[in-house]
């Protein structure tokens, strides 16, 4: 392709060459100009001695070339991947993966604020009108009483209930068999919708009349029953009644026509020791009812422990109300009375509701609420706070801030008094010690089944969007260490067969959808789950970590087991989770978390702290802390925590200004004769891809032109490994990012075809890299590897928009050119992989200036 070319032929390079006179050869072959090495052959053989000298200058020539072998393996070494350097079963770390999971991680936390403005409302109630508004989401904690429902509450709930999805079907089941079993979660509106249904049947059912004319018998028509007995005890009391009318009749009493009654009943199953009734018991109950003329709904929470009875005959699922119905009707309410009061003139209802509803889309509000569906309490409390707002009652700020109490509340209901159970469940004498010192068998009964539910929710706070499976194991080992941390003198048991999906998504508000994962660099179809509210992860965690001081231990132990799992979507999430508890009580976290993994033996437990301290650094509050710790860590720390540093640094956020990140670098790389110069030339690569690639290109230029070697060997070492990584490895491939589409693409080739400024200063980093002994092998293979991504297998156009941008730049003189042939010529001829014929003279034409074109294929062909 170039044998016969000329240096004519070549274009004027004067400029590029005093541009590249002073590049780092300390190490380059000596020149061959004819001068000295061919004086030295004319006077040899004159003498004997003359000999000898030769014989001395070809061993120091033999000697100079085992240096630049060595010079070469040394380079080359500094060129590998500094993430397996610790060889073990799992293989080195895929950190292009990683840095995916981490920006996809982030985003469940990017809710626009510090973390000092995600706290629990400060607003704990509020008048609105004549209604008390009670901000603060604790539950009371106390036992439902038997007793009658009042008849102004019925009234009430007539009003404003809204109908879940199968409301109807609900209804029949209840009216045909007497007795109902509902599951569902907690806070879905599960109880007004056995209240509604219980009014209704209940409503016009009278029992037969024992005694013409006689008045009807007063009683309750909707009663609560007290949970303790349970369906045993209530069928029980039935039969007793039953007895006694029986008693009245045959003794010639005249009774009046009785009401059909409508009892609630709501098991606590997911207490410990708490046991479900049998279907015998059921049958009983419903014929006691049948008997009386009466109802009865059971409410249950799904889960394992229900599952028995939701399905049998009398079960069935209560799905939670629509969300904009909800709102709607609370809205409607909230607002009547204001309409009914106020003087003439003044909004209609219609316009307030449409304001209302507007007010609600704002994109402010619905970030500050955070949930994609409201329960029933949630719908009141909002509907208030709007209403409030709208009638001058709650300032916008306060209105943010209820609203943020919404995910707050939740968070706090889930976790609050989990561990009470326990307590309620011991026998009596199992808390105190044995004659022995030792506990009892029984002390904890059923610790890691109530456990279970809580660590899931905390389990997908961290690893939400990963699959559903990495979620599930995750939430099993974290019940093992809260059990443990509960329980320390007892093994837990652990169960092996109470997971029930539907009901970990109930009890977590959580959903499945459709996705992929990354498996070995390649992508899996997958069940991923998330929270149904972007503001729940970061309440969850908020939390535990702010309101849950001893379950600190337990997570803290967790999350360094989830650090060493090699798959990228566990680790990387963990990491991210980590760093936001950090920024809660960044000395707690510091001490047990970041200290501690940032001097680990694993790169993966360095990582997980470097990616920790990036997180916290992305709040306002901690970045000065972050940058102050990885400059010392950089400048002062031992070998562990300046590779921790390193990491940290590539992320862009652990220094202040890019010089200052680029400071670090070199000073991590050049020390000990360049031991850490691999993990170094890694993260300045990663800023590479962040808005600022000029800064990093003229950093790696004045290392290249630097008088010591260890900063030439940086520059050099930094410039083979842009052309070896690609895109993906550092920067999600978003399609609407400056480097979009190009994921598989070399980050070299990726930025010479979206940003043209960078073309000739990375050509000449690379023309150093391969103009130097040293570093030329290594920088030949990484120049093929970029040729053969001109097209894909296929045929398709891949990165010869980059090359065509790069090779011009790259080979603008004959001896560049004459190398490039060289290289071409090796590649066609490689007996593994040749390069096709065309593939080969089309790569040759992008490297030769259009002004040169016609006369070469005149000459070439």
């Amino acid at each position: 392709m170039a044998d016969d070319q000329q240096a004519g032929d070549s274009p004027d390079r004067a400029p590029q060459n005093d541009a590249r006179d002073d590049r780092p050869g300390d190490d380059r072959p000596p020149r061959n100009d004819g001068k000295a090495d061919g004086k030295a052959d004319g006077d040899a053989g004159s003498s004997d001695s003359d000999t000898s000298e030769k014989d001395k200058e070809k061993e120091k020539e033999r000697e100079r070339e085992q240096e630049r072998e060595l010079a070469a393996g040394r380079f080359k070494e500094f060129t590998r991947d500094p993430l397996s350097e610790e060889q073990d079963d799992d293989g080195p770390t895929d950190l292009g993966a990683a840095e995916r999971t981490r920006r996809a991680t982030r985003t469940l936390f990017a809710t626009g604020r510090d973390h000092n403005s995600f706290q629990h409302s400060t607003i704990r109630s509020a008048h609105i009108g004549d209604i008390h508004v009670r901000m603060d989401a604790r539950q009371s904690g106390t036992r439902m009483r038997s007793g009658p429902v009042p008849e102004e509450e019925l009234r009430r709930l007539r009003r404003i209930h809204v109908e879940p999805e199968g409301y109807l079907r609900l209804r029949k089941a209840l009216t045909a068999r007497r007795l109902l079993v509902l599951g569902a979660a907690p806070g879905t509106g599960r109880t007004s919708t056995a209240l509604s249904l219980l009014d209704e049947v209940t409503k016009q059912v009278t029992t037969p009349t024992t005694a013409a004319g006689a008045d009807p018998a007063p009683g309750p028509r909707v009663e609560r029953v007290d949970p303790v007995g349970g369906v045993r005890r209530l069928a029980d009391s039935l039969a007793a009644e039953s007895a006694e009318d029986q008693e009245g009749r045959d003794g010639g009493e005249g009774r009046g026509a009785r009401p059909a009654t409508g009892y609630l009943l709501e098991l606590p199953l997911t207490e410990p020791g708490s046991l479900p009734p049998d279907a015998m018991d059921l049958d009983g109950l419903a014929a006691a009812l049948d008997a009386r003329g009466s109802f009865a709904v059971v409410v249950v929470t799904v889960g394992s422990a229900a599952n028995p009875l939701l399905a049998g005959r009398y079960g069935m699922l209560c799905p939670p109300a629509p969300t904009q119905e909800l709102l709607t009707t609370r809205l409607r309410e909230r607002l009547e009375e204001h309409v009914a009061e106020a003087p003439d003139g003044s909004p209609r209802l219609d316009e307030l509701l449409a304001r209302a509803e507007e007010l609600a889309d704002r994109s402010e509000i619905r970030d500050a609420v955070g949930l994609n569906d409201l329960r029933p309490a949630e719908a009141e409390l909002f509907a208030s706070l709007l209403a409030g707002h709208l009638l001058e009652d709650i300032s916008h700020e306060e209105l943010l801030s209820g609203c943020r109490s919404l995910a707050a509340g939740q968070a706090q209901e889930w976790f609050a008094g989990v561990d009470r159970a326990l307590t309620a469940a011991l026998p009596a004498g199992t808390d105190t010690l044995t004659a022995t010192g030792t506990r009892g068998s029984a002390a904890r009964p059923g610790t890691a089944a109530l456990f279970h539910p809580v660590a899931f929710r905390i389990a997908l706070a961290v690893l939400g969007g990963a699959s559903h499976s990495v979620v599930a194991s995750a939430a099993h080992l974290l019940t093992w260490e809260l059990s443990v941390q509960s329980d320390p003198d007892n093994t837990p048991a652990r169960p092996l067969f109470c997971d029930d999906p539907d009901s970990d998504l109930a009890l977590s508000r959580a959903e499945l959808s459709k996705g992929r994962v990354e498996v070995a660099g390649a992508e899996v179809d997958a069940q991923l789950i998330w929270y149904r509210g972007s503001a729940l992860p970061a309440a969850v965690l908020t939390e535990v970590w702010d309101r849950h001081f001893p379950v600190r231990a337990p997570v803290v132990r967790w999350l360094r087991l989830l650090a060493d799992d090699p798959r990228p979507q566990v680790w990387m999430r963990a990491a991210v989770a980590a760093g936001e508890l950090c920024v809660r009580d960044f000395e707690h976290g510091y001490a047990e978390l970041i200290r501690p993994l940032a001097e680990a033996a694993t790169p993966r437990r360095r990582i997980f702290a470097a990616t920790t301290l990036d997180q916290a650094a992305g709040h306002a509050s901690h970045r000065g802390a972050v940058h102050k710790l990885v400059g010392d860590w950089s400048g002062y720390g031992a070998k562990s925590l300046r590779w921790t540093a390193a990491m940290a640094l590539g992320y862009g956020n652990a220094a202040a200004t890019t010089d200052d990140t680029l400071d670090a670098l070199a000073r991590i790389g050049i020390r000990d004769k360049g031991e850490q110069l691999a993990v170094a030339s890694l993260n300045v690569v990663r800023l590479l891809a962040l808005p600022d690639p000029a800064a990093v290109v003229r950093r790696m230029a004045a290392w290249t032109h630097h008088k010591q070697e260890a900063y030439q060997d940086l520059g050099l070492v930094t410039t083979v490994r842009l052309a070896a990584t690609r895109v993906s490895e550092v920067l999600d491939d978003e399609p609407d990012a400056p480097l979009g589409g190009r994921g598989d693409w070399p980050l070299l080739l990726a930025l010479a075809a979206t940003r043209p400024e960078l073309v000739r200063p990375m050509a000449d980093l690379l023309w150093t890299a391969l103009n130097t002994a040293r570093s030329r092998d290594v920088a030949m293979d990484a120049l093929e590897a970029l040729l053969r991504t001109a097209v894909r297998k296929d045929g398709a156009e891949w990165t010869r928009q980059g090359l065509a941008a790069l090779l011009p730049a790259l080979a603008a003189e004959e001896p560049d050119r004459r190398r490039l042939d060289w290289l071409l010529r090796r590649m066609m001829n490689d007996p593994e992989n040749p390069l096709p014929d065309a593939q080969a003279r089309s790569l040759w034409w992008l490297a030769v200036p259009s002004r040169d074109r016609r006369g070469r294929e005149e000459r070439h062909g």
